[in-house]
């Protein structure tokens, strides 16, 4: 298997498919009532973004003690962001069939990042052996 070269936080798989999340968790709420544009839009489409963004920001760190803080706070902002669509769906406010494809998603970036703490770890452990 050929590895790719990592010269930017775009080439991170995880960052991709967290991208993807965030681009579909826009047009998720675009069907949402007029008066959640402050409330549960807003929780959406910053939590789906702060998942992307943290991954680019540890990424630019250059340490790996920072690098994994940041993507241990977009595991948070991932499982905030799972919440606030399991919520919308229970009160009705989106299908909850609607939600499925973010929510895969989802799950997809959330193994990638666990994959990722583990290994930068174990680099950082290996390394300081």
């Amino acid at each position: 298997m050929w590895q790719t070269a990592i010269d930017s936080y775009q080439d991170l798989k995880v960052w991709q498919r967290a991208m993807d999340l965030a681009v579909e968790c826009y047009d998720l709420t675009k069907v949402f009532p007029r008066e959640e544009i402050y409330g549960m839009v807003s929780q959406i489409r910053r939590s789906s973004a702060s998942v992307v963004a943290n991954i680019a920001e540890g990424y630019g760190r250059e340490a790996t003690g920072a690098y994994v803080h940041h993507l241990k706070i977009a595991q948070g902002s991932l499982k905030e962001l799972e919440t606030h669509l399991l919520l919308s769906a229970r009160i009705g406010l989106i299908d909850a069939d609607r939600i499925r494809s973010a929510m895969v998603l989802s799950d997809e970036a959330g193994k990638m990042l666990r994959s990722l703490i583990r290994r930068l770890q174990d680099a950082r452990d290996e390394y300081e052996k």
